[in-house]
């Protein structure tokens, strides 16, 4: 394995150095330096050790020592021209490797036609030819979607689900796979991941010793990269973020490591200097330079829901033994009104979302503030029936006053069985029409929002609350928001309820209520 990058760039023994043929057989970022002038005559390269992160891990799948290869970095940062365009030049010429082949995938067969083109260009280049044109020729086809060489070489330009199916490849190129225009639709995301799960591996000519390179921006927590590192797949992750934050300094299973240290230092600040990243901060908003940018789908501390809003319960915290569990009982303050809250799902599928239910208890402190507590919560993927009576046992455990199920089709059929069930139990049962709850689903996390930022909002250290948080925290960019439903749904009624009011929106609920009718406020004071 190479020494890891450690040294800030430009080197200085670089300075002034004339680049021949053996620096840029011996090394990728030498040659990008010595054929830069080919691809970008009227633009000067730019150094980043960013790049020569790229290289070094580029470096190894040539010499065998990877072969599943995940590159996040921010847009700009040269990844198509480098791995599209330079890396496979490199291997045909440099490295006397003209037999290898490459399969080239994009959300859009135009953006690997138009590097395709860049590739060609660069291989019949005047400098190009004199330097390495004894190591192969051109072949039969030198269009922008098939290149050929004389060797049996070749590189095909594709898209996700496009031609190409048919072949099979020494190197698997996949440059962003998802487009950032359609992140959100979950119909394109879960078409995306099956090819890439599915399809995708198919195309490789040695299942052992080909390689894939992912490299893309982060766009969403479901996108490419969000699959394969949520299936743990052998991947070498290079991840780099444009401004560094120390509590996510990486260090990938090939052993690099981010070389910065300061909080805010910035990747590539000789390309990108800070009045242009702050320029892009404010153009982009907080979820679009967070996914983009920092490869993070959601902004460090979260989206709308943020998990610093929360509050801890109890206020001290609790006391944890060496088996990992509480070292004593769970007390809660004396609830007002408990209401429970779900969403359902009805699938035992892996590929569907879950049922989830979140129980809220509601009360007011010494100075009449009210006060919301998640009591529990659970997500499961359950058949009708088992579903049922797993939402029964936790009413009845919680003593409930009241069950708040969404007003759709599945929703319908569980709070009918629901009523012929338990219709002598204590707790009722209510439909909640979501066009009357807020509208869709962001538009509920912000009418609920000033609940979490007015510090009203408690859940206790546990683990199912930390998956509540987890999940309200990446929303709407998370994989998965039906936990998030029910907390919003829940925190919708109490407010609507007026048990989540404060002391002066009681008093103007109060005066509105007094008033004459022709005077009385028909609209609430928060968007509920």
């Amino acid at each position: 394995m190479p020494p890891h990058l450690s040294h800030r760039w430009p080197d200085p023994a670089l300075i002034g150095k004339a680049l021949d043929r053996a620096d840029a057989e011996e090394d990728l970022l030498d040659f990008v330096r010595l054929l830069w002038p080919v691809i970008e005559p009227g633009r000067n390269f730019v150094e980043g050790w960013v790049l020569g992160a790229m290289c070094e891990h580029l470096t190894a799948v040539s010499e065998g020592e990877i072969n599943r290869l995940l590159i996040n970095v921010p847009p700009g940062f040269m990844k198509s021209l480098l791995v599209d365009v330079f890396w496979p030049a490199w291997e045909w010429g440099p490295r006397a490797m003209p037999a290898t082949r490459y399969l080239a995938f994009s959300y859009s067969e135009e953006l690997t036609k138009r590097d395709n083109g860049r590739f060609r260009n660069l291989i019949l280049s005047p400098l190009y030819r004199e330097l390495w044109g004894h190591v192969f020729g051109p072949g039969s086809q030198l269009g922008r979607r098939k290149v050929e060489n004389d060797r049996t070489g070749w590189k095909l330009a594709s898209s996700i689900g496009g031609v190409g199916t048919g072949e099979r490849a020494d190197r698997v190129l996949i440059d962003d796979p998802n487009n950032v225009r359609t992140a959100e639709s979950k119909a394109v995301l879960e078409s995306t991941n099956r090819w890439l799960t599915e399809v995708m591996p198919d195309r490789l000519s040695d299942q052992g010793k080909s390689a894939i390179i992912l490299i893309q921006q982060r766009t969403n927590e479901r996108d490419c990269s969000g699959t394969l590192l949520a299936l743990e797949a052998d991947y070498v992750h290079l991840s780099v973020a444009m401004e560094h934050d120390p509590r996510r300094h990486y260090v990938n299973a090939w052993g690099w490591q981010d070389p910065r240290e300061r909080e805010g230092e910035l990747a590539w600040e000789a390309r990108f200097p800070r009045e242009e990243v702050a320029k892009l901060k404010r153009i982009k908003g907080a979820y679009a330079y967070a996914g983009q940018y920092q490869q993070s789908p959601a902004p460090r501390g979260g989206g709308i829901l943020k998990r610093a809003d929360w509050q801890l319960w109890p206020p001290e915290g609790e006391r944890f033994g060496p088996d990992g569990k509480p070292e004593k009982p769970l007390e809660y303050p004396p609830f007002d009104y408990i209401v429970a809250s779900l969403d359902t799902a009805l699938t035992e599928s892996e590929e569907n979302d879950w049922s989830a239910l979140t129980v809220w208890g509601s009360w007011r402190d010494a100075n009449e503030v009210p006060k919301l507590m998640l009591m529990e919560a659970w997500q499961a993927r359950l058949a009708f029936y088992p579903l049922v009576q797993k939402i029964i046992k936790t009413c009845r455990k919680r003593q409930i006053d009241r069950l708040l199920i969404e007003a759709r089709a599945n929703g319908i059929s569980v709070a009918q069985e629901m009523a012929r069930l338990c219709g002598a139990e204590e707790f009722g049962v209510r439909l909640v029409d979501p066009r009357k709850a807020g509208g869709d689903k962001v538009a509920r996390a912000h009418a609920v929002q000033h609940l979490f930022e007015n510090g009203l909002v408690y859940a206790p250290e546990r683990a199912w609350s930390e998956l509540v948080i987890g999940e309200c925290e990446v929303f709407p960019k998370g994989a998965h928001d039906d936990l998030v439903d029910t907390v919003t749904q829940a925190l919708w009624f109490l407010r609507k309820s007026g048990m989540a009011l404060l002391a002066e929106e009681r008093g103007e609920e109060r005066r509105r209520r007094e008033a004459p009718p022709g005077e009385r406020r028909s609209e609430p004071i928060y968007d509920v």
